[in-house]
């Protein structure tokens, strides 16, 4: 078998015990990988509640890790969030997916709770579960300082030990498995890290194809202005969108208050190379290098922390924005919600918090404990319990990123069809209504964004499941990838078929979300944005979103999805005709 190793390990905590298991072929060719077979996994488990032992923690990668093929060296892992109740997926970047197929895996399915804080190392042929008491309490520098010699390291900091709902599990490099809380699940398990070894290599079936295919990637590549343009990605990271976020007037200020905020050339992307000497950094073999660290070689922020340290919380200091980053870094923990959460609590009060206050904040929330306590349940919990539960700006409980929806009306209908929840990667329309130029006018318009926003979603989902980066798709395409992934594999895959196996993915991930009792009332955007203008300027108005047209253009999106008018299946034997 090319591009797959065939094999998943399947560890149990409460027995201290593991074994390898084939998985067969016809899964790994209909769910790829990464996301798809994560999701696949969870078929017998998606119902149970996200701290019960017996809930996967699955790592997985995909075909076309441990390969030359471009932007693909990241893994993604599936559980169920504690935040938001719904299933999901977070995929990461950096070498610990290369390790993990190096050590002849596809997957690794972690169950179980372990009486004590243990260590999980895995190498080819050998699998321990250490004592790591002594590394509780730590951080997470600390703690892949102290394991780094057994491989690569994924590990909670203090925040997924103490339950924190959006906990996060960051890569020994400094990515992060950042949303939805699935730190608190790892930390549920009593588990502080995974460290990872291997160095076997992944065949390929057809290397001319495969030579090919990769170069015409490249090529695109580098003919691309947002990947290797002076303004583009590889130049300075995602920080390139506060400068046309702001432009757009669709930049979240004051908990979505607003939609424009006057100081953000303090925080740019010139700004932070200038200050910070930002150097270029990314994952294993990944020329596009989006990644940047600071002189000292810490990672530096990505636009949507950025934007949440920043504006959303009426904050102009970018050393404070680089100082949150560090600390939820460094203690385990989504910057997006953390923020969020921060900016709700602020509007609740009347005051939002200052520069000087947001460290001692975040501290407090990874070890809920004073004012962190309340915070650490993410901004719809802490509203509710406020008696604010409208000043959560979240969907599905998972809290809105740096682009205001009022800005961008597939953007808007994406936060609400994402299976996630909240989330702008589901289908990722950025890439349509704001980065094309010049930037379209009918970002302000709901026509055809029901079609767009599920093809998009599909096109994802084959790409998670690849597991490739969403970046390259600045560039490349699936047909593109599909010529590489069947250079690969020896099977035959074509543009068509990945989004067809990108469709079964989505649909399998919202069949487990309406099992679990959501449904139409969970895909809405908060009151807000259908009744508050935005910050309207400079020849840009920015009113409320129609809601008329918003629920017509939902109900497009559930046809085209063969849902019914409450966004679920009316077949209930729908898991039944798939592999």
């Amino acid at each position: 078998m090319n591009g797959w190793n065939g094999t998943i390990l399947r560890v149990d905590l409460t027995a201290g015990t593991s074994y390898r298991e084939e998985v067969p072929p016809l899964l790994l060719e209909e769910y790829l990988g990464g996301r798809g077979l994560g999701v696949r996994l969870m078929r017998d488990h998606y119902h149970l509640d996200p701290s019960d032992p017996a809930m996967p923690l699955i790592f997985a990668v995909g075909p076309l890790c441990g390969t030359p093929a471009p932007a693909s060296a990241l893994l993604s892992v599936v559980s169920r969030s504690p935040l938001t109740g719904t299933i999901f997926d977070c995929s990461a970047g950096g070498s610990f997916a290369w390790q993990l197929k190096g050590a002849g895996l596809d997957a690794l399915f972690i169950t179980g709770r372990s009486s004590s804080p243990v260590i999980l190392t895995v190498a080819p042929g050998a699998v321990e579960i250490l004592p790591a008491l002594p590394l509780w309490g730590c951080d997470i520098p600390t703690t892949v300082a102290a394991l780094e010699e057994r491989g690569s390291v994924a590990a909670i900091g203090p925040a997924g030990e103490n339950g924190v709902l959006f906990a996060n599990i960051m890569m020994g490099e400094g990515n992060s498995v950042g949303r939805g809380g699935l730190g608190a699940v790892m930390g549920s398990k009593n588990l502080k890290a995974v460290t990872v070894s291997g160095v076997g290599k992944t065949g390929i079936a057809d290397p001319a194809l495969f030579e090919k295919a990769r170069q015409d990637i490249m090529r695109l590549f580098k003919a691309s202005p947002l990947i290797f343009g002076p303004l583009g990605l590889s130049e300075f990271g995602t920080p390139m969108l506060v400068d046309l976020i702001a432009g757009l007037r669709m930049a979240p200020t004051e908990n979505f208050r607003k939609t424009c905020f006057e100081h953000s050339a303090n925080y740019s992307a010139p700004a932070i190379k200038n200050i910070y000497r930002a150097k270029k950094e990314g994952c294993c073999d990944c020329p596009i290098q989006c990644k940047k660290t600071s002189e000292s070689g810490n990672p530096l922020p990505e636009y949507e922390t950025i934007a949440g340290f920043g504006a959303l919380n009426n904050i102009d200091s970018l050393q404070t924005i680089i100082t949150a980053n560090d600390l939820c870094n460094k203690l385990g923990m989504d910057s997006i919600t953390a923020a969020a959460t921060l900016s709700a609590w602020g509007e609740i009060k009347g005051a939002f918090p200052s520069a000087g206050e947001i460290p001692g904040l975040l501290n407090d929330i990874a070890l809920r404990q004073r004012d962190g306590e309340t915070l650490s349940l993410g901004s719809r919990r802490l509203a509710e319990k406020l008696g604010r539960p409208e000043l959560s700006m979240s969907v599905k409980s998972l809290e809105l990123p740096g682009y205001d929806p009022r800005g961008a009306y597939g953007m808007a209908l994406s936060y609400c069809t994402s299976n996630r929840g909240g989330c702008h990667l589901s289908a990722y329309p950025v890439s349509h209504e704001i980065l094309r130029k010049p930037v379209p006018t009918d970002r302000f318009s709901f026509s055809g964004k029901a079609r767009i926003i599920s093809i998009a979603e599909e096109t994802n989902a084959a790409v998670d499941s690849l597991a490739a980066c969403r970046f390259a798709l600045f560039g490349a395409s699936l047909e593109e990838y599909a010529e590489l992934l069947t250079a690969v594999t020896g099977v035959a895959y074509s543009p068509q078929r990945l989004s067809a196996i990108g469709r079964r993915i989505v649909l399998t991930e919202r069949f487990y979300n309406c099992a679990n009792g959501f449904s139409r009332t969970d895909d809405i955007l908060p009151e807000r944005f259908f009744t508050e203008s935005g910050s309207s300027g400079d020849g840009i108005n920015i009113p409320p979103i129609g809601r008329t047209r918003f629920e017509e253009e939902l109900d497009k999106y559930y046809h085209i999805r063969s849902l019914n008018r409450d966004g679920c299946f009316d077949d209930k034997n729908f898991m039944g005709g798939q592999p």
